[in-house]
């Protein structure tokens, strides 16, 4: 279990506590992919089901994620991203670039995906409210 990093009180350390496990951005990208139920997380992110029901669990309870049942039996829910949720577009689009300026691909693995819809989306919206 690790510790919280809400004690320091630095925006940035309560920022991390909510979002700076490893897999939890990449939760978030694939929501504003298009991702909703687990089968779709695991499939996409290709992480054991144990970490992805914690990093699930953590993102609802933190409101960056809704839980929506669809099935009662068996129980199946769909992750749907929250306001919050959306808020996290501009630190992903910050990170894509920082990736891209700072680290290489690996060339032994296929190359990347196509740019997503919503960091072209986010990107040009960002442009325009700086004018």
């Amino acid at each position: 279990m690790r510790s919280s990093l809400a004690s320091d009180n630095c925006p940035a350390a309560r920022a991390l506590d909510v979002v700076g496990e490893r897999w939890a951005l990449l939760v978030v990208r694939e929501a504003l992919g298009g991702a909703r139920r687990f089968d779709e997380f695991r499939d996409r992110l290709q992480m054991s089901e144990n970490t992805l029901a914690r990093r699930l669990a953590e993102l609802t309870a933190a409101g960056v994620l809704g839980r929506t049942q669809y099935s009662l039996k068996p129980a199946r829910f769909e992750y749907l991203l929250t306001d919050r949720g959306r808020a996290l577009v501009p630190v992903l689009v910050a990170l894509a670039a920082w990736g891209n300026e700072w680290t290489d691909p690996d060339p032994d693995l296929p190359g990347p995906p196509a740019r997503p819809g919503w960091l072209d989306d986010s990107a040009s919206g960002a442009a325009e409210r700086r004018k």
